[in-house]
């Protein structure tokens, strides 16, 4: 299952919820990002240099990728199997583009979109976390409405977090 949203909108809360009660796995993304304080490789990404990454593009090993934010991201093509060989659940946290890749690579995949409830309660939620810059908020917001166009005419399920336990637990019906 691919859970894909606009930054703010709850995707890390309904995932974690979502895996909590299904006993689903999560796919560990690699990036080309630098790690921050307090995060630990292969739990929170799997950290890899430019030129690792470009191996795994190379190789094939990358069910997807992408850039964002002058960075790269993409899921490991073997974790996902593995989990999925196992007759386990597998829930992946990835961009609209990423979705698309991984609709094409598996078609019975299932892409839920969550959608906030307004675009200005996206803006309270971003501005509430006290981490995003004004600039950051201004390109995050600027994509919201082609990220939900998008979603729209492509993914299976379109979820609105206006109510947190009420999105975890259609995304739960959704997986089972």
């Amino acid at each position: 299952m691919v859970v894909s949203g606009p930054s703010g909108v709850g995707k890390s809360s309904v995932i974690e919820s979502v895996i909590e009660r299904t006993r689903s796995r999560f796919s560990v993304s690699a990036t080309t990002r630098q790690m921050r304080v307090g995060e630990i490789d292969g739990e929170d990404y799997h950290f890899v240099a430019e030129a690792r990454f470009e191996e795994l593009v190379a190789a094939g090993d990358l069910l997807e990728w992408a850039e964002y934010g002058g960075n790269r991201y993409g899921t490991l093509r073997a974790e996902v199997l593995d989990f999925l060989d196992r007759g386990q659940h597998v829930i992946l946290d990835i961009e609209n583009d990423g979705a698309h890749q991984v609709k094409v690579a598996f078609p019975a995949s299932v892409l839920v979109f969550i959608v906030p409830p307004s675009l200005g309660e996206l803006e309270r939620r971003l501005r509430s976390r006290g981490d995003t810059s004004e600039g950051d908020i201004a390109k995050r917001l600027a994509v919201v409405e082609e990220q939900i166009r998008d979603a729209e005419s492509f993914y299976d399920h379109l979820v609105v977090n206006s109510q947190l336990d009420n999105a975890i637990s259609r995304v739960v019906r959704i997986l089972e």
